[in-house]
């Protein structure tokens, strides 16, 4: 049993399919179902259900596969150890960042990181909580931020900062007559949210279900209209005037717009808000890195967030 066969076994595992997991690996599919199969041998046991042009995992092999990639990453571990064992600060950072996220607080987060480890660049992604997550599990990422609540196996999570939810309306809107809002004043109008898969608007519904049940459709208007792909579309689609929206505030983006655009509004009946969390393996071999980045976020220059320690 070697490190490449239980590298292959978790690609198959990953891709359903012996040829696309070739490609993954870098290696011909003969050489990779040659030691799939050389590996079953060994074990005295199938890993997958073969058929055509569709590869299954047998109850056994989900087994084998979890513990082939617990045995990768803590080869991985071992190289880290010795590849930052001197300097836990020199190269990389691998961190993730939900899309409601890292668009706002990545230009400031790179600014701090680079004046207080300017041999750690960071290379970046943006994806949905769920992808993020795995990638961290599985050790293509190093760290992640994420909205809590978040709760994984074998990952810590620190509280980094709390923001408030913000309303953003045209500013030709009527409620810009009102100082503060309520969220029934919200929920009354044509409310912009984010589509399925974003966790913030989960947050949103939470805070305002019937910002979903009380939508008012224009002719010609579906529900889909009323979604938009992230946070800067749905920020275009209020300063068109297509409706109004509630955004985390260091996504409200006073500085973008002139106020004859859209105007911010802050909740006078309750304080919504999210915590916004750093997560990262227990096993992870650099933790003056995961320090430095705690640090650099709290520097960060987010206005309106306040900070936990």
């Amino acid at each position: 049993m070697t490190l490449n066969e239980l590298k292959y076994i978790v690609a198959v595992a990953r891709a359903r399919h012996f040829g696309r997991a070739a490609e993954a690996c870098f290696i011909s599919q003969p050489t990779l179902s040659v030691a799939v199969r050389k590996l079953e041998t060994e074990l005295g046991v199938e890993l997958f259900e073969r058929r055509q042009g569709e590869v299954t995992v047998t109850p056994v092999g989900e087994q084998v596969v979890a513990q082939a990639q617990r045995v990768l990453e803590e080869a991985g571990v071992i190289r880290e150890i010795v590849e930052h064992g001197r300097d836990q600060l020199v190269a990389p950072l691998r961190i993730g960042a939900i899309y409601t996220i890292g668009p706002y607080l990545f230009p400031h987060l790179i600014n701090e990181l680079t004046e207080r480890a300017p041999q750690m660049p960071l290379i970046i992604e943006e994806d949905y909580t769920h992808v993020l997550a795995e990638k961290l599990k599985q050790g293509e990422l190093d760290a992640i931020l994420i909205s809590l609540p978040f709760e994984e196996h074998g990952i810590l999570t620190l509280p980094l900062y709390e923001e408030s939810f913000v309303a953003l309306i045209p500013s030709s809107h009527a409620l810009n007559e009102k100082k503060r809002l309520r969220m029934e004043d919200i929920s009354n109008e044509k409310v912009l949210l984010l589509g399925s898969g974003h966790c913030f608007r989960d947050q949103v519904l939470e805070v305002c279900p019937d910002c979903i049940r009380k939508r008012n459709l224009a002719e010609g208007t579906t529900m889909a209209d009323l979604e938009g792909s992230s946070l800067e579309t749905i920020r275009y689609m209020v300063a068109s005037g297509m409706g109004v929206t509630i955004l985390p505030c260091s996504a409200a983006g006073a500085d973008r717009f002139s106020q004859r655009l859209v105007s911010i509004k802050r909740f006078a009946d309750s304080n919504p808000s999210r915590q916004v969390a750093l997560a990262w393996r227990k096993s992870f071999p650099r933790p003056q890195a995961i320090d430095v980045l705690r640090t650099a976020v709290h520097a960060s220059k987010l206005s309106c967030i306040k900070h936990l320690k």
